[in-house]
């Protein structure tokens, strides 16, 4: 099954801990294939093949240098097994095929969907300075993307209700297209056809920003952390 690697947690972000706490050098010699952000959800993070592409809410799809940081991220090393292909579903019914098609809902998931996509909506946050406002204030903060008639892959993870506050609950997942040059957080997509693969995990190594002392000096405050999460991905 492998190991999925995460770097920080969504809860971290929920008061605003924007500030990047492990260079991407350091991320990829943890897993090949991913999803994150960057310092100051500066962008959306698609991983794929040991290449980091950044979507930026100017609409640029960039390579960013080893150096730069993230606050979180997720990395594993590619292993998918195929599951079929799924074909002209919508957003909605997409999301419950592929719920439909996982080993475990209690079991964190990669899941990956190359093909074609009638429409495909993403979102990229745009660059947070200090003083960071709160996650869910950045939502005001971001842009939008459309695409239609669109070739390309999705990458992403299902994330089990039994670890919300580690990760959002449900599926999180991202988009980058064959020619590089569009993607981000998917808002929505309906697949015209794409074949589907998954890779499930029996081990979590979950790494913690242990010297930032923003991280380590920060009361969470665990009533709004779960609810804040699912508003900000949605």
């Amino acid at each position: 099954m492998g190991k999925l690697y995460q770097h920080g947690t969504l809860a971290t972000l929920v008061p605003g801990l924007f500030a990047g706490t492990q260079t991407l050098s350091e991320l990829l010699t943890h897993g090949d294939t991913g999803i994150g952000t960057l310092t100051g959800l500066n962008g959306e993070l698609i991983i794929l093949d040991g290449v980091v592409y950044q979507m930026t809410a100017a609409g640029q799809v960039l390579q960013p240098e080893a150096t730069a940081q993230v606050p979180f991220a997720n990395v594993h090393y590619a292993d998918f097994t195929p599951a079929g292909t799924v074909t002209n579903l919508s957003d909605a019914q997409l999301r419950l095929a592929l719920q439909g098609k996982l080993p475990s809902v209690n079991l964190f998931t990669a899941v990956t969907l190359t093909g074609t996509f009638a429409a495909v909506t993403t979102r990229a946050v745009r660059e947070q300075q200090p003083p960071y406002p709160t996650l869910t204030a950045t939502a005001a903060d971001q842009a939008v993307f459309t695409r239609e008639q669109v070739t390309g892959t999705v990458i992403g993870y299902w994330s089990p209700t039994l670890y919300a506050g580690m990760a959002a609950p449900g599926f999180h997942l991202h988009f980058l297209n064959a020619a590089h040059d569009f993607g981000g957080h998917i808002l929505a997509l309906t697949v015209a056809s794409a074949a589907l693969a998954l890779q499930p995990f029996a081990d979590i190594q979950l790494h913690l920003p242990s010297t930032d002392p923003a991280f380590l000096h920060e009361a969470f405050d665990e009533s709004k952390i779960v609810a804040d999460i699912v508003k900000a991905e949605s």
